[in-house]
């Protein structure tokens, strides 16, 4: 029998509830005329009055008018992600629920953004929902060479407001504050880490254990004061491992 685990929270914004260990989902509760957003695909059931539109670019409000939304769009297919996004509201008079899944075996990361400075970076593929006031923007690293090959960790997500956030990892999450010193991490095991923090791709050390050490060519490299958020089982790699045990074509 599956165990349950119920983690129930008030943010600032809403209730919420995430059950699962392994295979998580999460129950939102929206009160009267609330709105959250989610990435396309995410959601998994809404009660009656719950009412959703799929807008193009649109991550967060929309004061940035068509143009900025047109940019949103685009940033977003850049980032390897789906240009629609889906709000959901509560039109009814009572608390409604909307119940989101992550794509991938592992845990779903609740955050409050504005005990983090109120901006995050993230995995390209992290953000699943978020309440209306957060923006899922892209952010290019500085180097653009070494991010090409950096693999997954090239090209990130800049979460920004004040409300909740709640990110998709694969895996278990180690949290981790740094002190003032360096990790270095698998690119595609990063899940988030707060915005002040400095990323950087480095050689993952000599031409030998690049070719055959078989952690990849490049590491990336975290240091200074702050959270970090590190996933076991990059959705990439567990990718990898499924497709080595498909049978081929003889």
């Amino acid at each position: 029998m599956q165990t349950i685990r119920k983690l129930t929270e008030m943010a600032d914004q809403f209730p919420y509830r995430i059950q699962g260990d392994d295979l998580q989902m999460i129950e939102i509760r929206l009160a009267p005329g609330q709105e959250i957003i989610g990435e396309a695909g995410a959601m998994m059931y809404i009660d009656e009055d719950i009412t959703f539109e799929v807008k193009v670019g649109q991550t967060g409000d929309n004061r940035s008018g068509f143009f900025g939304t047109l940019v949103n769009a685009g940033t977003r297919m850049l980032a390897g992600e789906g240009i629609f996004v889906t709000h959901f509201t509560n039109s009814g008079r009572k608390e409604q629920v909307v119940a989101f899944a992550s794509e991938a075996p592992g845990k779903i990361v609740p955050i409050q953004m504005s005990d983090h400075g109120g901006e995050l970076i993230a995995q390209k593929d992290a953000f699943l929902c978020a309440s209306n006031d957060v923006t899922v923007t892209i952010a290019f690293q500085r180097s653009l060479g070494r991010g090409f090959f950096g693999g997954e960790g090239f090209i990130l997500q800049k979460l920004r407001g004040e409300g909740q956030a709640f990110l998709s990892a694969g895996g278990m999450i180690v949290e981790r504050e740094l002190q003032g010193e360096t990790i270095r991490v698998d690119s595609g095991a990063i899940v988030a880490f707060e915005s002040h923090i400095n990323y950087d791709i480095e050689r993952a050390g000599s031409l030998k254990s690049m070719m055959f050490g078989g952690e990849g060519l490049f590491l990336a490299t975290l240091s200074g004061h702050g959270k970090v958020w590190i996933q076991s089982l990059p959705i990439s790699r567990l990718a990898g491992i499924i497709s080595s045990h498909l049978p081929t074509n003889q």
